[in-house]
């Protein structure tokens, strides 16, 4: 298949068990990995993905028990929007998150298509679209449970939307960074938004930047996106971005090793954070063993070789 454009998007929840039942039993997306933030051992890490666990479907998971809400505002990571078969699927999951009573804007019109807008338990935003191309199923590996089929399973993150104070700021980083182009402007309520993309990407993944000079600057908190990370192949073109970064003077962490993929942070103009890592990753979903079925306490923990001597202690100092 071809390379993504969005590689993963992680957000941060209260209750990792609550987030368990609702991304994995809810939302039928398959559990990639549970770990610990390498930069926080006390705080869980879930991964989720199609079945395959490609970059491109992965959503991620940091835990904080404690702190306040997000506030709603500008320069934010505002929305992940997830990618279904058809418009008939947008149906199903509108009954379906009705029927566990969780929020919902019901199916809108938004860009030339459709969109089902919801809320996680921590208020998280999220969406779903029916794919750009659906010709064949087969090509994709959503996760199929028994009251979720292969018509309606979500086959990975269509695209993520921004909002941001200056978006031309935002857009010229994106070009020049990650060669995306320019693909139209829409409106997004009252505000407008440039759509971003590449020829051929995966799932023709998009980046919607919103522009908003009327709203306060977000607060991050619970509820909120972390981070977006954005893909290359391999070390070769990650080293050629830290390059891009250096020169610009930009806030970053320089090449971190993760074990499962090399990546990058940085803070792009409008203080996004942006994670660049690569699609060469050594998680390997298919020699994993099967977590159907299993509750949360009963998935092993993965942990980086340089964490496992520690592994008695992070998992005594873990919170639930």
């Amino acid at each position: 298949m071809n390379h993504s454009i969005i590689h993963h998007v992680s957000v941060i929840n209260r209750d990792i068990e609550k987030s368990f039942q609702f991304y994995h039993n809810i939302l039928g997306l398959d559990l990639l990995l549970k770990t610990v933030n390498q930069d926080d051992i006390e705080m869980y890490h879930l991964f989720f993905s199609d079945t395959t666990g490609r970059p491109g479907t992965e959503f991620t998971i940091f835990q904080m028990t404690s702190g306040a809400d997000k506030t709603f505002g500008t320069n934010s990571i505002e929305r992940t929007i997830f990618a279904v078969p058809s418009v008939a699927a947008l149906n199903f999951w509108e009954k379906r998150l009705n029927e566990y009573g969780l929020f919902n804007c019901e199916i809108e019109d938004y860009n030339n298509s459709k969109i089902l807008r919801f809320e996680d338990y921590d208020g998280v935003q999220l969406g779903l679209v029916p794919l750009k191309n659906a010709d064949n199923l087969t090509d994709y590996s959503g996760r199929v449970t028994t009251d979720i089929s292969l018509e309606n399973a979500i086959v990975g993150i269509d695209s993520v939307h921004l909002r941001v104070r200056y978006s031309l700021a935002t857009t010229t980083i994106l070009q020049q960074f990650f060669d995306l182009s320019l693909t139209k402007t829409i409106h997004h309520g009252d505000l407008t938004a440039t759509v971003l993309s590449k020829e051929d990407s995966f799932l023709d993944q998009e980046i919607h930047v919103i522009e908003d000079k009327k709203n306060p600057l977000e607060v991050l908190g619970i509820g909120g996106t972390h981070h977006i990370a954005l893909s290359v192949s391999n070390n070769t073109e990650l080293k050629e971005v830290e390059e891009l970064v250096v020169d610009k003077n930009f806030m970053n962490s320089g090449i971190k090793n993760r074990e499962f993929f090399y990546s990058l942070y940085f803070r792009e103009p409008n203080n996004i954070l942006i994670e660049v890592a690569t699609e060469e990753v050594a998680l390997d979903k298919a020699s994993q063993e099967s977590f159907e079925g299993v509750e949360f306490d009963a998935v092993p923990l993965a942990l980086p070789n340089f964490l496992e001597p520690r592994r008695a202690f992070i998992e005594s100092n873990l919170f639930k």
